[in-house]
């Protein structure tokens, strides 16, 4: 029997997590989806990434570089942001006047999964994600309908031209 391994696709962006570039990696994120052929999962996944880096921003120290990493891995997207503070973060229950603290629960009640790690050496964490993707053979552009003709696919312009490509967990990029 010849096993096929699953199709998965990885990207990966470095950045200062300041809020002018927030919005840039939001519309990185978006694009890569749309260019993945996964457009309904678009406005999930830039909510979901704006919240992790917004946190990145309010709660870590001086250093803001972190690294945002989208993984498809056949029906299953998993967004993470890796940042260089050891301090995990903690959900709050934050009271009806509250202006802020609710990003943590946001994200877990917009995703399938979502969870925290520390890196080995206290040398920073990442905030993960997943969302359910639809599986490759249901795949489609965004606006062709089941059934429409051979579609003309065109990498977006906001799409990076070149990626870090990096496994999660892994500090080097991955072999092509």
């Amino acid at each position: 029997m010849i096993s096929h391994p699953a199709p998965s696709r990885h990207c990966a962006v470095e950045f200062q997590a300041l809020p002018s570039r927030i919005g840039q990696v939001r519309r990185i994120v978006s694009a890569q989806l749309r260019y993945w052929h996964l457009p309904q999962l678009t406005d999930t996944a830039a909510l979901g990434v704006t919240e992790l880096l917004a946190n990145v921003h309010r709660h870590t120290g001086a250093d803001k570089h972190c690294t945002v990493e989208i993984v498809l891995l056949w029906d299953r997207l998993t967004i993470s942001v890796r940042d260089h503070d050891p301090r995990l973060p903690e959900v709050r229950s934050p009271g009806t006047t509250a202006t802020s603290g609710r990003g943590l629960a946001l994200v877990a009640a917009m995703s399938a999964s979502w969870g925290m790690r520390a890196q080995r050496g206290g040398e920073g964490k990442v905030v993960w994600f997943t969302l359910p993707a639809p599986p490759p053979g249901e795949r489609r552009p965004a606006g062709r309908r089941p059934g429409a003709g051979s579609p003309r696919v065109a990498r977006p312009a906001a799409a990076p031209s070149t990626a870090t490509v990096r496994e999660p967990g892994r500090a080097s990029p991955v072999p092509g």
